[in-house]
């Protein structure tokens, strides 16, 4: 996703929870519940393939095109909606030859069909739009196209969307829960130039017009923001990687003019990252689509087997380390973050953006991961613990649900910090491990809410981590350990928001060993020999808490 750790490091119709109503004060818009929320206008039919054509005449900033929308009825209806922003216009909505009556609500596009469309039907419309879409300023932290010049002057354009949403440059049902199967993106683009999309590439044909069309064929569920268009004058190379499914392709689309470069630069990462997180995350979920780099004008995104890449070959994020441990300058962190994501974000998807957290901790994690599986696990968590400088605590990590509203920055470096805890609470590093591998499998291509991953996790623990999962996501204040000396004996207990939360901690009294204890509200007795207040200590390198000694 676009990063949101330097601005957390800066500035550091909802689900009607307890928790939510305690964090979440803002006010929301008909315009936020009509994008966010999946009223039966949405859920009435299941998109089963998409096919974008769409032409960019870059001197106007301009485009124009269709997209095809093949579905399935999940129940009778003769209305839906699907979302286009009000800035561009909607020519026509073709339905069996015909166009289709429509109206328009903020982004919402409402549709009449002639007559019912039955459940389980099989059927397809036909948007066809055009206009000057939202320029982004400073993708990707805000939505839109991208238009530039590389360094020799020529146009160099890109699509980031992830905040913003798809609509904001194609009509389609703009919501997480529900992804494509797949889908062909045909791009056309001025002679000279090359389009580079995910999936692979199908087709390339030269156009009377002047234009070249590049047809790109997904051949996996994706999400719509995960949707690319990347125009430049790019040069390729590639090679396989043998992974833990086979032969996987990769392919590298950079400016002709950085080719020896990027050989060297990707060479050092792209082979290590795959070899980490097909261990600790299970096989790369998109063989038949192949794992591209493309290089990009913004700093990068996502996009589902074609990451875009704008690090400018530094090591770090643009030459510097998050984590302030000097962990992070010894590999690309666009490279291995974004990459991360194909597992959390793109392989598993959050329903609603509310739970992007599922997306952001789990990738912001992999880079201590990585850094494990290239150095120590002492490397790892020191990078994990250097990334709490960055973490502000004001509002909760998830956010209201369907309005279209993500949860605090936080999700980055609070996140991983909190499954790096998960992990020590777990004191069991092969079944973390298959819990991370079994979250891909069990989750595999699906979109997912908060009490999938948290009940999965869980479960598979054999701990019951729901109220503490509870505490840290949905509450922006760590919860306390109060020590008290009780009848002469030292006791402790927790003071939190979160209902019946417990968790077992790490212990010691000062230059013994540490030991785990459980308790929860009520003052219990600490059972470690020798311990009393003035030498308690708490694992605080592995915990995330505040202590409190009275």
């Amino acid at each position: 996703m676009k990063s949101l750790r330097l601005i957390a490091a800066i500035a550091l119709l909802p689900l009607f929870s307890q928790a939510q109503l305690m964090v979440q004060k803002e006010k929301f818009m008909r315009a936020d519940s009509l994008r966010g929320n999946l009223t039966p206008l949405r859920t009435c039919y299941d998109i089963s393939y998409y096919h974008l054509d769409v032409k960019f005449d870059i001197d106007k900033k301009y485009i124009s095109g269709s997209n095809q929308f093949k579905f399935t009825a999940t129940q009778n209806f003769t209305k839906l909606q699907f979302d286009l922003y009000a800035n561009l216009t909607i020519d026509k909505v073709v339905y069996k030859g015909k166009n289709l009556p429509f109206t328009r609500e903020a982004a919402a596009v409402f549709v009449t069909f002639p007559k019912a469309i039955k459940k389980g039907a099989k059927d397809e419309f036909i948007v066809h739009y055009n206009g000057n879409p939202t320029i982004a300023k400073n993708a990707p932290w805000d939505g839109g196209v991208v238009y530039t010049k590389d360094s020799l002057g020529t146009a160099w354009v890109a699509t980031a969307c992830q905040g913003a949403g798809a609509s904001i440059w194609w009509p389609t049902k703009d919501h997480q829960a529900d992804e494509v199967d797949s889908m062909l993106i045909s791009i056309s683009v001025p002679k000279g130039l090359k389009d580079v999309s995910n999936g692979r590439l199908r087709k390339t044909t030269e156009l009377k017009d002047g234009y070249t069309r590049f047809d790109w064929f997904v051949g996996n569920p994706i999400n719509n923001y995960d949707v690319a268009a990347n125009i430049g004058d790019y040069a390729h190379f590639g090679g396989v990687y043998p992974g833990e499914k086979g032969k996987l392709t990769t392919d590298f689309w950079v400016l002709s003019y950085n080719v020896e470069k990027a050989k060297k630069h990707f060479d050092r990462d792209v082979p290590r990252m795959l070899k980490s997180f097909e261990y600790w995350f299970g096989p790369y979920a998109w063989y038949e689509d192949g794992y591209k780099l493309i290089e990009s004008p913004h700093l990068g995104m996502e996009h589902q087997s074609g990451v875009a890449y704008g690090n400018k070959y530094k090591s770090g994020y643009l030459g510097r380390d998050l984590s302030g441990t000097g962990l992070g300058l010894t590999w690309d962190y666009i490279i291995v973050h974004e990459s991360g994501h194909e597992w959390f974000g793109n392989n598993i998807t959050s329903k609603d953006i509310g739970d992007m957290w599922v997306h952001e901790s789990f990738t912001d994690y992999s880079e201590s991961l990585f850094i494990e599986s290239t150095s120590t696990k002492q490397k790892g968590q020191e990078y994990v613990y250097g990334l709490r400088r960055s973490i502000g605590n004001r509002t909760a990590v998830v956010g209201p649900y369907n309005v279209n509203k993500e949860g605090s920055g936080d999700m980055y470096n609070k996140g991983s910090v909190i499954l790096n805890m998960t992990r020590t609470i777990i004191n069991d590093d092969e079944k973390w491990r298959n819990i991370l591998r079994g979250l891909n499998k069990t989750f595999y291509h699906k979109t997912v809410t908060y009490d999938d991953i948290t009940g999965y996790i869980t479960k598979q623990a054999g701990i019951n981590l729901l109220p503490y999962f509870d505490q840290y996501l949905r509450y922006p204040k760590l919860p306390t350990i109060e020590f008290s000396t009780i009848e002469g004996k030292l006791a402790a207990r927790w003071k939190a928001d979160a209902k019946d939360f417990t968790m077992p901690v790490k212990v010691r009294a000062k230059g013994g060993e540490f030991k785990f204890i459980s308790f929860g509200d009520t003052y219990t007795p600490v059972n470690i020999e020798g311990i009393n207040k003035d030498n308690v200590e708490v694992d605080t390198f592995n915990y995330y808490l505040t202590v409190a000694i009275n």
